[in-house]
């Protein structure tokens, strides 16, 4: 995976000759990408945020030139992509949300959708190394989408008034139990739903990427500091890291799909019964 990663892992886990203290493990600072570009600027970029931005630009120009070369008669590009989008449209957004409801709510979850999996999976892409959502900020930006998205349609639907009222004031339950209840649903609404959409697909992502580096560091130990039959140990560790890669690429696409059925899910219950 991420080759810089990898490579203090592995730095971490080889024994110095003149060091007699065991193993130096590797800090969290080694897992934050220094910055490469406009360092000690506010417009500071590092490599993950230079990865975002190309992967963001790799989508529009591939969507762009898909639209603008479509033809009535598709060619396997053409159907490949129209194919996601109808994944999208019918297995998400028209499943959980409803068709009639559902069309306003098409562009986001799509945008959504593809962002997220392409950025999932600059983890396995070479030259990248690292999936853009391995970090808690770009998660957390899709999280707060969902939730200004939530907010707005159950206001939509009900004005601000009736919205609170069903969400903080469940109908059927003893007025007793609101004293609990309200502030609890209060903190599920505003904080508990958007962080656990963000802490989802920011642990997936980071802790398949971490796993991978780690798989790579202990081949590269086993494999040019063990003497004899342990050599063989790290072949496989190093065939492992390439079937966890292909776990990971599955994940990228899971992981994409949760979040946004999860997302639909949240917008559906602020529109209540159909």
């Amino acid at each position: 995976m991420n080759g810089a990663v990898s490579t203090a892992l592995a730095a971490g886990f080889v024994t110095r000759a003149a060091d007699t203290q065991g193993p130096e493990l590797p800090s969290l600072n080694e897992f934050l990408p220094p910055e490469i570009i406009f360092a000690g600027t506010p417009f500071a970029i590092n490599r993950i945020i230079l990865v975002r931005m190309v992967a963001t630009a790799v989508i529009l120009l591939v969507l762009g030139l898909t639209a603008k070369r479509a033809k009535l008669v598709p060619g396997r590009w053409q159907g490949f992509v129209e194919f996601l989008l109808e994944f999208v449209r019918n297995n998400i957004v028209y499943t959980v949300i409803g068709e009639l409801r559902g069309k306003k709510y098409i562009p986001m979850i799509t945008t959504m959708f593809l962002t997220i999996l392409v950025f999932n999976l600059c983890g396995v892409i070479p030259g990248a190394n690292i999936a853009a959502t391995a970090t808690i900020a770009m998660p957390l930006v899709f999280a707060v989408w969902t939730l200004v998205q939530y907010w707005a349609a159950g206001i939509a639907s009900h004005g601000l008034g009736g919205f609170l009222k069903e969400e903080l004031f469940p109908a059927g339950v003893p007025w007793p139990v609101y004293i609990l209840l309200t502030p609890i649903q209060l903190l599920e609404i505003v904080i508990i739903r958007p962080f656990s959409l963000t802490l989802r697909l920011f642990a997936n992502m980071l802790s398949g990427h971490l796993l991978v580096a780690i798989m790579l560091a202990m081949s590269n130990y086993f494999i040019l500091e063990a003497q004899g039959a342990l050599k063989g140990v790290g072949v496989l560790w190093f065939l492992g890291s390439f079937a966890l890669t292909g776990f990971e690429i599955f994940v990228a696409g899971l992981q994409a799909f949760i979040f946004c059925i999860l997302s639909c899910v949240y917008i559906s219950q602020s529109l209540g019964e159909e």
